[in-house]
């Protein structure tokens, strides 16, 4: 993997009622990556889950796109300190894809093109609380913010909202990613600070 793009700087906000604790406000939407920027076609792109028996289910964009949208409005915010408000996405549901999927799973890995991955709890996923994100601001998803499709789970430091996804691995037990086992937090509650590991 390649190394970690230079960090965004700017004038910085003290943390408001909204924001996470160390957090500051920004406007911007600065990019962050672990490595370049995969350039997929859509014709190319394909999204998988994958049980902890093996077995796969896939769906090609033009799959993704006929499966039910929704529009969410929410914050993120980065381990870097910065969180942007009120941020407006559409994708799938995380819990539209597994309807069909049997699984005794209680963790996932996230898989990206490029080959960065991300550990997230598979309850965390569901009941309304991640999507398949392909478009951000009525538009869609440019590649520097994880176009043509990134996994949105808001409630959790950004990281976790793994940029290029390509596909869900199902687990029985937890298995970091990337820059959890560089010593990074396995869960990433920013409200909790949990930036790094023993936070």
């Amino acid at each position: 993997m390649g190394i970690v793009s230079p960090g965004f700087s700017g004038r910085r906000q003290t943390s408001g009622p909204k924001l996470p604790p160390g957090q500051y406000l920004t406007q911007d939407f600065p990019v962050l990556s672990a490595g370049p920027t995969p350039r997929v076609p859509l014709d190319a792109w394909e999204f998988a889950v994958i049980t902890e028996t093996g077995a796969r289910h896939t769906w090609s964009w033009a799959e993704l796109q006929q499966l039910p949208a929704e529009d969410v409005t929410v914050d993120i915010h980065c381990v870097t300190k910065w969180s942007k408000l009120t941020t407006h996405w559409r994708g799938v549901a995380i819990a539209t894809l597994l309807e069909d999927v049997e699984t005794a799973a209680d963790f996932t890995l996230a898989h990206s093109y490029g080959g960065y991955t991300t550990n997230v709890p598979l309850d965390d996923l569901l009941d309304g609380q991640a999507w398949i994100a392909y478009e951000f601001e009525g538009e869609p998803l440019a590649p520097e913010h994880g176009g043509p499709a990134r996994l949105l789970v808001p409630h959790l430091y950004f990281w976790k909202s793994a940029k290029w996804v390509r596909g869900l691995q199902l687990l029985l037990e937890d298995e970091p990613g990337f820059w959890e086992t560089a010593g990074y937090h396995d869960y990433g509650d920013p409200w909790r600070e949990q930036r790094y590991q023993g936070d």
